[in-house]
């Protein structure tokens, strides 16, 4: 199987998003299943680089197919990759995965034998893969790095964005359908 390049990336975040579901993230070996994202464009009010480009969000301008790396609250490195073209600063939030490969290295570094909260949520995620600011800026097609494609394309639900307050109502959060390796439920839709 051909891992992912950076020209699965240089396209629309809307397009990237839900097509990532199902795509096999691994760091150095350590990984699974992608579940859960969320899309972040370039003029998006929610969207760090909306403001403009500062030390901390240089990496999400550009190239696409590169990590975008940044602490939440002070706590916890979340990941994103960066789509479209260089300089639109526009990426992808990896919510959640589905733990497969490295389940002890995960277990360890997030000292939980749950696998279902092992990689439930953007900062539980780089904690149990070990993603840190030294992983900012890297393409995301090289060592640490894996994308392997998913064989099938999942369900997909999508949603309201967590966490944030501006334009938080844009379903731009993308599920597999029924996974129970989601960081939050989505809403019933009746």
């Amino acid at each position: 199987m051909t891992p992912l390049g950076r020209d699965f990336f240089a396209r629309s975040v809307h397009t990237v998003a839900p097509e990532l579901l199902g795509v096999t993230l691994l760091v150095d070996g350590v990984g699974g299943p992608i579940v859960e994202v969320e899309a972040y464009d370039a003029d998006d009010p929610a969207a760090h680089g909306f403001r403009g480009k500062t030390d901390r969000n240089a990496s999400m301008f550009g190239p696409p197919g590169h990590a975008y790396v940044y602490r939440s609250y002070g706590l916890h490195w979340c990941l994103n990759v960066v789509c479209e073209e260089e300089g639109r600063a526009s990426a992808v939030l990896i919510r959640a995965l589905e733990p497969a490969e490295g389940l002890e290295a995960m277990r360890s570094r997030r000292g939980v034998a749950d696998d279902r909260i092992l990689c439930a949520g953007p900062g539980r995620l780089c904690q149990a893969l070990g993603v840190t600011r030294a992983h900012d800026g890297l393409p995301v097609d090289e060592p640490p790095f894996t994308l392997l494609p998913r064989p099938v394309a999942p369900p997909v639900v999508s949603g309201p964005r967590i966490g944030i307050t501006r334009a938080a109502e844009r379903p731009w959060r993308y599920g597999v359908s029924g996974s129970r390796f989601l960081s939050r439920a989505f809403p019933r839709r009746g």
